[in-house]
């Protein structure tokens, strides 16, 4: 079977320049690459095209090839083929995976943001309410103070790294199913720093950055609740090749409070009240996180009823706006009467018990079970 014509497997014509060949032939060698392609017949579609690249690539093998075809001198039974010239192949995985290749090889010569650090801040509730400033101690790696992040002693132990030239990668070639292959791969020599240190600095061994410790003052915001996060940008590690610095997050643990319950924006506390109180309706002074405020209890309040106080919770931290408190009154039974009490409660009691009294509440109390 003859061969195809090596611009008609391209989609080219013979004025294409050389642009348009490697444009060409990237495109297509994506397409049809046996290791992602769908294609039917991708692995000898591959070859083809990239035979067609190997003699359309090279001046001289394109000159013999415009000339006499396939039959050009020492085009051999194979033709032009064989090889991959002087394409870096990485180029391909490179849009195929969005790195790959030489991308995937990451250079430690490039930015590279510091590692974030963590901490754990213990407040009240109190404090939790209202906010507060705090000066805290952090351990944090920040640029050595002798080399100045350089990792060397004196600026005359700095020289390029005579492997890669700078560059931080070198270019390896293997022989593979489809011939020779380059890839990019990260300096042995220098690790990918394009630098080497003849004499490494005393305090910091070479690697740029000490251990120091710093005082961060941190500003707890008023509502904040526990377990959530305040991050400070930049106060973390200290990045590398002029990267930014990592983040300091601090996580809020709050010490419940004996009295008050947090729900949400909301506050909750259980009041006591009096039997008296609770009948006859009262006045009584209840407890907020801004101060003590009164409430009116009705005439007839039973155990367990709720009021609210408007704007005596939580700050929002976002809106800033301010929940409410929900107080739920208690009606408390005494343990112990004087003999004065207990009068009354006799006296009470006789009320309560009078027939009148009693077939009313015994009536509404079966009333609860009829169907």
């Amino acid at each position: 079977m003859s061969k195809r014509d090596y611009y008609e497997i391209l989609g080219l014509d013979k004025s294409a320049s050389a642009e348009e060949i490697k444009k060409a032939y990237r495109k297509l060698a994506k397409k049809y690459h046996p290791d992602v392609s769908t294609e039917k017949d991708a692995e000898t579609k591959f070859k083809e095209v990239q035979e067609a690249y190997d003699v359309l690539s090279d001046s001289q093998k394109k000159g013999q090839y415009d000339q006499f075809g396939h039959q050009a001198p020492g085009a051999g039974q194979g033709g032009f083929g064989g090889g991959f010239g002087d394409f870096d192949f990485n180029d391909i995985f490179s849009s195929f995976f969005g790195g790959g290749g030489q991308r995937s090889q990451s250079s430690r010569s490039q930015p590279r943001k510091g590692s974030d650090i963590r901490k754990v801040m213990n407040i009240s509730f109190e404090e939790s309410v209202f906010g507060k400033k705090e000066k805290i101690k952090v351990s944090v790696y920040d640029e050595c103070h002798v080399c100045h992040g350089t990792g060397a002693e004196s600026k005359s132990d700095i020289k390029t790294c005579s492997q890669c030239h700078g560059n931080g990668t070198v270019i390896m070639e293997q022989q593979t199913i489809f011939g020779r292959t380059r890839t990019q791969a990260t300096c042995p020599k220098c690790g990918g720093t394009g630098k080497e240190i003849k004499n490494k600095c005393s305090n910091c061994q070479g690697e740029g950055v000490e251990r120091v410790s710093k005082n961060v003052e941190v500003k707890v915001p008023a509502g904040i609740d526990s377990n959530q996060h305040i991050r400070l940008a930049s106060y973390g590690n200290k990045g590398a090749n002029g990267g930014p610095n990592g983040d300091l997050y601090i996580l809020i643990k709050i010490k419940p409070s004996d009295v008050f319950v947090r729900r949400g924006d909301e506050i909750i506390i259980t009041y006591p009240i009096t039997f008296s109180q609770a009948a006859l309706g009262a006045e009584v002074k209840v407890p907020t996180v801004y101060g003590d405020v009164m409430l009116t209890v009705p005439a007839g309040t039973q155990s367990e009823s709720k009021f609210r106080l408007k704007g005596k919770g939580m700050t929002n931290v976002r809106t800033k706006q301010k929940g409410d408190q929900h107080v739920i009154v208690n009606v408390m039974t005494p343990k112990k009467l004087s003999s004065e009490q207990r009068k009354l409660f006799e006296q009470m009691s006789k009320v309560e018990d009078s027939p009148e009294e009693s077939k009313g509440f015994w009536e509404k109390f079966k009333s609860n079970f009829s169907k």
